[in-house]
């Protein structure tokens, strides 16, 4: 796409930011909040105060950092501001009905400050009529590809009206409403799993997909973090066929690699210099999956099976207490140099930013995706939920990653499983085709200067807005 023209004498936005809660939709956020800071542009970004303590630090001056308490709400942990501080899925319901309860500071806030825009999350269904009701504009920003939005629909399908799927099978076949071929569906087993929670209302009152439904029908625009050379026929469909509203790319927002990691990481870093270039495994599955016991032993099996130099950020799971070991017997010794596990959190943007590294092991998620492309890193793909599944179709569409064979019943896994689909992507020869289809991806998903000229065109869009 064309360059916008220059924004430097153009009128300054004030843009509100409102992300739900959740790590993976935090960030991104936050990227997207310094891209517009960085053209001169006021940004507030709110979230709870917990969570405003676990963003990154020296931010521009011109974001403000606005923190809303979280209501108390039943059977919700007292301290869970996250998605990731929850014990089990089965008490989301309730951050979701917390995150309802900020209605009231939201407006209150929409008063007292009369910003220009407020770009949502898909969460808040309740947000964009509220400001509506105060003269102020709305975008959703969609962490979802815009294949992934394509496949899930209308508004009214998302709502479970017009156009919804009535069964779990239909989620395995590409709708009718995309009229060119698309490899952008789930597996049955990722269809059984998905369909209750995409229609059927929660505790919360109201369904996930009613959500995105009433906020993509309520918001003056759909912003994507996507890109015309990345996926031009999708985001066309959604905004002439299926939304009929401006549908704007972002670009991919490929994150800045951080000069300084903590001095904790030395000798994590250390290692990686002794190893080959592009030699090195880097396993993560972000922050919202919840392995069980059974599958980290696996991935585990498959890391060492592989015999590859691998870094894995190990997530335990929570049905694990610390200090009991969840990894085969004998997986550290028989490893031993090979392999470094670091339990939570590991600085993902600088260890696939690291030469060393070659290949990916990831959950799929889109955050990660860019993460990994934007380096020219080759993709092992296991999906585990959400939109993953249709994240691994799309990339693997595009060879730049093959996914990890699974049980088409119950999409369980083997540890030789993934070992045989490292090997291939990261050194046999037939990989190859793999290696330089992500390599070829680098160039696109890593081109700061066009996506930052997708964020000038965004920025023109809301300054130009006559809806």
């Amino acid at each position: 796409m064309a360059a916008a023209a220059d924004q430097d004498n153009d009128p300054k936005l004030h843009l509100v930011m409102f992300p739900w809660l959740a790590s993976g939709h935090l960030i991104p956020f936050l990227e997207l909040s310094n891209a517009l800071a960085k053209k001169g542009h006021t940004v507030s970004y709110i979230t709870t105060p917990r969570n405003l303590t676990r963003l990154p630090p020296n931010l521009s001056p011109l974001i403000n950092l606005i923190g809303f308490p979280l209501p108390a709400v039943d059977h919700l942990p007292s301290d869970a501001n996250l998605t990731i501080d929850l014990p089990s899925n089965n008490l989301r319901p309730y951050l979701r009905i917390a995150y309802d309860a900020l209605e009231p500071q939201l407006s209150a806030f929409l008063d007292s400050s009369s910003p220009d825009w407020l770009i949502l999350d898909y969460a808040p269904y309740w947000a964009a009529r509220a400001a509506h009701a105060r003269g102020v504009r709305c975008a959703f920003f969609s962490l979802f590809s815009a294949s992934c939005l394509a496949f899930y629909g209308t508004p009214s399908a998302l709502a479970g009206r017009e156009g919804a799927r009535t069964t779990p099978e239909e989620l395995t076949v590409s709708p009718g409403w995309i009229p060119f071929p698309s490899p952008v569906v789930y597996r049955p087993y990722e269809a059984r799993e998905i369909f209750e929670p995409g229609l059927v209302p929660d505790d919360s009152g109201v369904s996930e997909g009613y959500r995105f439904s009433v906020i993509i029908a309520d918001c003056d625009v759909v912003a994507v973090r996507s890109c015309g050379e990345l996926e031009l026929d999708y985001l066309k469909l959604l905004e002439t066929d299926i939304y009929r509203k401006p549908v704007i790319p972002l670009g991919l927002l490929p994150p800045v690699v951080p000069d300084h990691v903590d001095s904790s990481w030395d000798d994590m870093f250390e290692w990686l210099m002794r190893q080959k270039p592009r030699s090195v495994v880097y396993a993560a599955f972000g922050s919202e999956s919840k392995l069980s016991v059974e599958q980290v032993r696996r991935i585990a099996v498959g890391l060492e099976s592989s015999e590859l130099p691998f870094i894995w950020a190990f997530r335990r799971p929570q049905s694990v207490p610390k200090g009991v070991d969840v990894l085969p017997e004998g997986f550290a010794d028989r490893v031993g140099a090979r392999g470094i596990v670091c339990e939570g959190w590991a600085p993902q943007v600088n260890v696939l930013a690291h030469p060393s590294v070659g290949g990916f092991l990831t959950h799929v998620g889109w955050n990660s995706i860019v993460e990994g492309l934007q380096h020219g890193r080759v993709l092992a793909l296991l999906p585990l939920m959400f939109d993953q599944g249709l994240n691994a179709r799309f990339i693997s569409e595009r060879q730049a990653g093959v996914e990890v064979p699974r049980n088409k019943e119950d999409g369980s896994f083997t540890g030789e499983d993934i070992a045989a689909t490292l090997r291939l992507v990261m050194m046999e020869e037939e990989g190859e085709v793999y290696r330089a289809a992500a390599e070829e991806m680098g160039r696109l998903f890593g081109d700061a200067e066009l996506h930052d000229r997708y964020i000038s065109e965004f920025l023109s869009f809301l300054l130009n807005y006559k809806g």
